[in-house]
């Protein structure tokens, strides 16, 4: 039986969370409820659960906060070299659980995370880089983070593109904040289908064609408004009165809906319904979809009863367990 490559996991290796609360002792309600989360921390008690589920095998990453967002550009560098050296680390202790990880960076300092991302890949063994949907509030698609985009396309390997977002962005002008944690459950898949067209209509994917990226949580918004991202796009600019946004579209060499289908996505989903997760399947394909929970953020078992519900065939159901891992991250799972 193949095994299940979890692709999109987070973990807060002790190290780096006795740092993170050092450098940001007032995360407030967001650190108590990481605090909360025991898997993060506790090995034992995850493997327990990793267990039940056979030859089960997880990416690891860190999870929010981004580090940008806690940390000046210094601190946030050594932030990100901890978490890189501990996830190896782990990796390295326990290969039959963590066969690899994605690497964190602190984009606020572009250059010195760009020899950081050189460093984890090439010295620790990660196989790709997190990047969250905005860097301290300033889009992917500002030229000044070209750089990391550069080198992910020259060592072909993965970025993993997380949702970022806080409270602070609010739902109504009127108000100061988002209630009801509407930013969790609305805004970052807003987030991730921003990211996602931006980096698009810049250009990066004719400049880097063999850039690939994986979208948390089945690519956002993007399968389920395709129509107003397909056709109500291909007249951009007519909404508009004081910016030109004429030439975007002529100066991309394929249509702009081509690029989105090329995006990878994962099935975390939060056990969501078979019918979400089949939208973002048949958006994306049985080549661009992988498997992933959002683990221990995410639950595991009924991710796997959502994904049994598709009813794949068996070359198609290997390529979403393991396959499509296997060939997003240059390794071999068995």
């Amino acid at each position: 039986m193949s095994p299940i490559i979890d692709i999109y996991t987070h973990i807060f290796p002790e190290r780096f969370f006795e740092e993170m609360i050092r450098i940001k002792p007032d995360l407030g309600n967001m650190g108590k409820r990481l605090r909360g989360i025991t898997k993060l921390f506790d090995l034992d008690a995850r493997f327990r659960e990793m267990d039940q589920f056979g030859d089960y095998r997880q990416i690891v990453s860190l999870p929010n906060p981004a580090i940008e967002d806690i940390a000046n550009p210094q601190d946030g560098m050594t932030l990100a070299r901890i978490a890189n050296d501990t996830m190896a680390e782990l990796c390295r202790k326990y290969p039959e659980r963590f066969p690899t990880f994605a690497a964190a960076l602190c984009l606020t300092d572009i250059e010195a995370s760009v020899a950081e991302a050189r460093r984890a890949i090439k010295d620790l063994g990660a196989r790709g880089i997190l990047l969250y949907t905005n860097v301290a509030g300033e889009p992917l698609d500002d030229p000044k983070f070209e750089p990391i985009f550069a080198l992910m396309a020259e060592l072909d390997l993965p970025i993993w593109l997380h949702p970022v977002g806080t409270a602070s962005m609010p739902d109504y002008p009127a108000e100061k904040k988002s209630r009801f944690e509407m930013w969790w459950c609305f805004h970052w898949p807003y987030e991730t289908s921003v990211a996602m067209v931006r980096m698009v209509f810049s250009g990066l994917f004719d400049r880097y064609p063999k850039l690939k990226v994986i979208t948390h949580h089945l690519g956002g918004m993007i399968p389920y408004y395709d129509g107003r991202v397909g056709p109500g796009l291909e007249v951009l600019g007519q909404r508009t009165a004081d910016e030109d946004y004429s030439k975007i579209l002529p100066s991309l060499k394929r249509p702009h809906m081509d690029y989105l289908h090329g995006f990878f996505a994962d099935t975390a989903m939060f056990g969501g319904g078979a019918h979400a997760t089949r939208c973002g399947y048949e958006f994306f394909g049985a080549d661009q979809v992988v498997f992933a929970t959002d683990a221990p953020l995410g639950p595991i078992a009924k991710t796997i009863e959502t994904v049994t519900k598709l009813d794949l065939a068996p070359d198609d159901r290997r390529k979403l367990m393991v396959g499509n891992a296997e060939k997003l991250l240059n390794m071999k799972f068995g």
